[in-house]
């Protein structure tokens, strides 16, 4: 018995012939709709070329794309530090052995994740400003930071939460064993080994949070989806500006998934790198303590 068979049954003749079918059907309705699409966007003149010359001149670029492009990276790279630090320590709290400690982290999550990012953009943004937290150039930024800090900080806290839970008891109670203090067992046993394995789920949540610093747009914070329609209102060519703006922050996704990919793999090469020395380190140190 081959494993395909095992996880699926295997389509017959008919069901073939109707897979096939189903497939040209949709293909041939996703064409008809891209192609209607396109002769829309001719018919309003949004795809001539006079629409993308705006984008072939240095000015366009360093008075709209590049400054937005600058608003996104720096929201993105606070937001993600601010949120990582956050969620390590409410996820952490949330496994005190303390229940005032485990409650409060508790209560934290569960009202950051309720709230929705744009109330806690807009609350804080008001809130700096009532009581000028901040200068006046940096409260749309301060707004958004807030806002993305504390939502996802709730999320990485789950995910950190889930990760350690996902350990063996085994880790804990042999710590325990060796006289580890609970915070030195979460700190040098459980934490390492549980960032490992949060690294996909934190790449996800990192490349989610680059992506909703396009909400500050509602608080006139200056980021590279706020520039792309004003470039359309300048120029008139939403259309182009849009498709440029989208290719841009793919292009930053991309980049920000490939390296935190990367950073992925070299993390787990190390944990076997060190877990295939121990048993060598062991034999080591019993033929020293025999000699």
């Amino acid at each position: 018995m081959t494993a395909s068979t095992v996880l699926y049954d295997a389509p017959g003749p008919r069901a073939l012939v109707r897979n096939r079918v189903i497939s040209v059907v949709a293909l041939a309705a996703i064409a008809a709709l891209v192609w209607f699409v396109v002769t829309r966007l001719q018919a309003k003149g949004q795809l001539t070329v006079q629409k993308w010359e705006p984008f072939t001149t240095a000015d366009l670029w360093r008075t709209y794309v590049l400054p937005g492009v600058q608003g996104t990276l720096t929201a993105a790279v606070l937001s993600i530090a601010l949120a990582l630090a956050l969620g390590v320590v409410l996820g952490v709290g949330r496994l005190s052995t303390v229940s005032a400690v485990r409650w409060v982290s508790g209560a934290m999550v569960e009202i950051f994740r309720a709230v929705p990012v744009l109330i806690m953009m807009i609350f804080a943004f008001f809130l700096y400003a009532q009581y000028d937290v901040f200068p006046s150039r940096q409260l749309a930024l301060a707004g958004v930071v807030t806002g993305l800090t504390l939502y996802n900080g709730a999320v990485i806290a789950e995910i950190v939460r889930a990760g350690v839970n996902a350990l063996p008891r085994g880790q804990s109670e042999a710590a325990s064993a060796l006289g580890l203090r609970p915070v030195q067992t979460m700190r040098l046993i459980l934490l390492p080994q549980a960032i490992t394995a949060m690294l996909p789920a934190l790449i996800s949540q990192l490349v989610v949070v680059l992506k909703d610093t396009a909400i500050g747009y509602q608080i006139t914070f200056l980021e590279m989806v706020r520039q792309g329609t004003l470039i359309g209102a300048q120029y008139s060519n939403y259309v182009p500006a849009l498709f440029v703006i989208a290719a841009l922050m793919i292009a930053v996704n991309v980049t920000l998934s490939w390296l935190a990919v990367r950073l992925e793999a070299r993390l787990r090469r190390r944990s076997r790198s060190a877990a295939a020395a121990s048993p060598v380190i062991r034999t080591a140190e019993m033929d020293t303590a025999g000699a």
